[in-house]
């Protein structure tokens, strides 16, 4: 293993006895990590020190600092970039790539190569920091305004969000949105049973802490006897039917509740858009639209509403407007409600946006234009219908008589398990769905990469003769009321850029209204202060790792099993903790998830019913938005003159609420950059009366391998990988 010098931050050479190694040969941290020497002795000359072991003395606080290394297992640790590069290919390997028809929300796509090159792997695009500086992003923010305008014509609403996590979270985001706007006692939120799994099951834990009452059921026989806040329907729904929701809708509106539909984006190139039968809310996610799989993301989600919403909007809205000499612009206009301004108020702790899918999703529109996507979308139908036709003549009964994409067949005279381990002989997963109709019914999810011979096969696992499909004379599977008459993807933007050339151009066009890593550093803060080095974004364009499906079998998945344990494990060792989940999408969800394990400890201890947090004037405004979404009460600790906690005010309000205080937040360094000398000492005050400690790691970067959280007092943090390490911002 390469060791390095704390004094300079270059490689001791302890890695080759003998014979200098080739350039090629050299460690990555070399290449990537740190200043020059002379860099170093110049910023230690500005300070007056002498060395960087002064400098950590002199801003660490020794009561906290950590006296040995850390200890990370040797592999994948001073390894060369070519050396990481094949550990990697080793991973890969031990994943197995078989063609998925799962479905779910999720399902395989074409990224144009015109985006796979000049978008996800080109670091002008997945550099730059968030784009919260309008003046050296506006690229990004024009791109984005193409998603928005994308999601706009799709949905048929008046206005749309900058995206958002997944599909899940964002359903969950517009039922408190139902909740903010409609909400009150007795009011519960109808959750139709025929969504996908996942999103029942995130919107039945974000709705806990918030004390709403969720209601699962089928949205045909709902009696409507109770007042609702809203309702969430899925179109086309989690087995491939497609519903007219208008009468249900109705009958929402009736018992005072918006209606939220979690459309498949795709679908409405074909299926009449949510807005056009009553929906007040769409969400969904964006994925198909040319971003890989990549076992489950992260992938950018959507969010659209009336315009009469647009205060209660989650997320980020890019807004037109004017720069100083008078020219058109494109600014961030709302974000978050305004958490910075409403904080505890919030009702959201969403500030971030999928930027880097979002776009490609975006150009992906653009790059088909409104010709392209609707082809896609027919040819994808064309194909289910075929396969359902065939599935008839072979004697299996189609459950349901309108779909776009998923063909839903009873297994019938042979058994599910039986088809299945057939279809696994393939390479080829199916779905097995298991509902209150029984568990013999097996979905079959189209896309935009099957082919007729996929169909041939999946045919021949049902037992038709090789070669068997029938004719293209398939009728249109869905009912005519619901076809789509409105247009969509209007604007000049989808419809200029078809041709590689073209969007090379139009590419290169918007990329160069941005500062990257391209053209030199980004000092807008501690999000930036990471490296997106060429080797780590490599493999997420690997098949191996893109084309998996999150819901594809553990056994083949071992490659990601491997490196996510492995990540698990090198995390505790830097962080000090005993665990940890990979699981939250965002630094916003982090605190989230964090809160709510906060929250379990003390119900698991006989003490749920604390509920007051405390947080300082200077943290983050999702701080307070994440307690208030995790069902806790905020209290303010007040700040000094410097920005520092003031520990007597802290003391005082620990105090006066000991027997209801959950937790105190806060931010180590805190969000001014500094080591607060007093922080083992904010823990203990905290401890003593018996609330928790929760670290924001969003400074992490400036404690790895001085100090771990786990050993100077917090009991739960959450790391942003985007800013600590290497995957690329939004």
């Amino acid at each position: 293993m390469t060791t390095f010098s704390l004094s300079t931050g270059i490689s001791d050479g302890t890695e080759g006895a003998g014979e200098p190694l080739p350039p090629s040969f050299s460690p990555f941290v070399a290449r990537h990590i740190g200043p020059s020497p002379q860099d170093v002795d110049q910023m230690l000359r500005m300070l007056g020190l002498t060395s960087l072991q002064d400098l950590v003395e002199k801003t660490v606080p020794a009561s906290i600092r950590r006296g040995g290394k850390i200890s990370l297992p040797s592999v994948g640790t001073g390894l060369t970039e070519t050396e990481v590069l094949a550990e990697l290919r080793g991973l890969a390997s031990k994943n197995q790539i078989f063609r998925s028809y799962l479905g779910m929300g999720y399902n395989d796509c074409i990224t144009p190569p015109v985006l796979l090159r000049n978008i996800l792997e080109d670091p002008r695009w997945y550099t730059p920091y968030t784009p919260y500086q309008a003046e050296v992003a506006q690229g990004r923010l024009q791109a984005l305004l193409n998603f928005q305008t994308m999601i706009m014509d799709m949905t048929g609403f008046e206005i749309a969000n900058a995206s958002l996590l997944d599909e899940s979270t964002a359903a969950a985001e517009a039922m408190a949105m139902c909740e903010g706007i409609k909400g009150g006692a007795g009011r519960v939120f109808f959750v139709a049973q025929d969504c996908h799994p996942q999103t029942i099951e995130v919107v039945k834990a974000r709705a806990l802490p918030l004390g709403i009452e969720i209601v699962v059921g089928d949205h045909r026989t709902y009696a409507f006897d109770q007042p609702l806040s809203g309702a969430l329907l899925q179109y086309p729904a989690t087995d491939g039917g497609v519903c007219d929701y208008t009468e249900f809708i109705a009958g929402v509106h009736r018992q005072g509740g918006l209606a939220v539909v979690a459309a498949d984006i795709l679908s409405l190139a074909l299926l009449k858009p949510p807005a056009e039968f009553g929906a007040d809310i769409a969400v969904g996610s964006t994925q198909r639209f040319g971003v890989p799989l990549g076992y489950g993301g992260p992938h950018a989600a959507y969010l659209a509403t009336k315009l009469i919403y647009q205060r209660q909007l989650p997320g980020r809205l890019v807004g037109v407007s004017k720069d100083a000499a008078g020219n058109p612009a494109v600014r961030l206009t709302l974000q978050t409600r305004e958490q910075h301004i409403r904080r505890d108020k919030a009702t959201s702790n969403i500030c971030t946006a999928q930027a880097l899918l979002a776009i490609t999703a975006a150009m992906y529109a653009s790059y088909h234009g409104p010709e392209g996507i609707r082809a896609i979308a027919e040819r994808v139908h064309s194909l289910a219908s075929r396969l359902a036709a065939g599935l008839s003549m072979l004697g299996y009964t189609v459950v349901n008589e309108a779909f776009f994409d998923t063909v839903c067949v009873r297994a019938g005279h042979r058994s599910a398990e039986d088809l299945m381990a057939c279809a696994a002989e393939h390479r080829i997963n199916l779905r097995l769905l298991d509902n209150d109709l029984g568990n013999d019914m097996i979905c079959i999810a189209l896309d935009e990469t099957t082919l007729e011979a996929d169909v041939v096969e999946l045919l021949t696992i049902f037992g038709a003769e090789e070669g068997t499909l029938p004719s293209e004379r398939e009728t249109t599977r869905y009912p005519i009321a619901l076809a789509r008459t409105s247009a969509y993807l209007t604007h000049p933007v989808f419809n200029l850029y078809h041709s590689e050339t073209e969007m090379l151009r139009y590419l290169n066009r918007l990329v160069s209204k941005d500062i990257s890593l391209a053209y030199g550093m980004i000092p807008l803060g501690s999000c930036t202060m990471k490296l997106n080095a060429t080797s780590e974004m490599i493999p997420i364009t690997w098949p191996e790792f893109g084309k998996l499906h999150p819901f594809a079998p553990i056994s083949q998945t071992q490659g990601y099993q491997e490196l996510l344990e492995r990540l698990e494990t090198m995390l505790s060792e830097i962080t000090g903790f005993a665990a940890v989940s990979l699981q939250p999408n965002a630094g916003s969800q982090g605190e989230y998830a964090g809160l709510l394990v906060i929250r379990k400890y003390h119900e698991v201890r006989g003490e749920g019913y604390r509920n007051i947090c405390l947080i300082p004037h200077s943290a983050h405004g999702t701080n307070p938005a994440s307690a208030v979404m995790a069902g806790m009460k905020v209290v303010v600790i007040k700040t000094d003159e410097a920005g520092n906690i003031d520990l007597d005010d802290l003391r005082a309000k620990a105090r006066e609420h000991g027997a209801d205080l959950a937790a105190l937040m806060i931010t180590y360094p805190s969000t001014h950059g500094v080591f607060e000398e007093a922080v083992m000492e904010m823990c203990d005050i905290i401890h003593a009366q018996g609330g928790q400690v929760y670290m924001d790691g969003a400074n992490m970067n400036a404690q790895v391998g001085l100090c771990r959280p786990g050993d100077f007092g917090p009991d739960v943090c959450h790391l942003n990988l985007h800013k600590t390490f290497c995957i690329p911002h939004g």
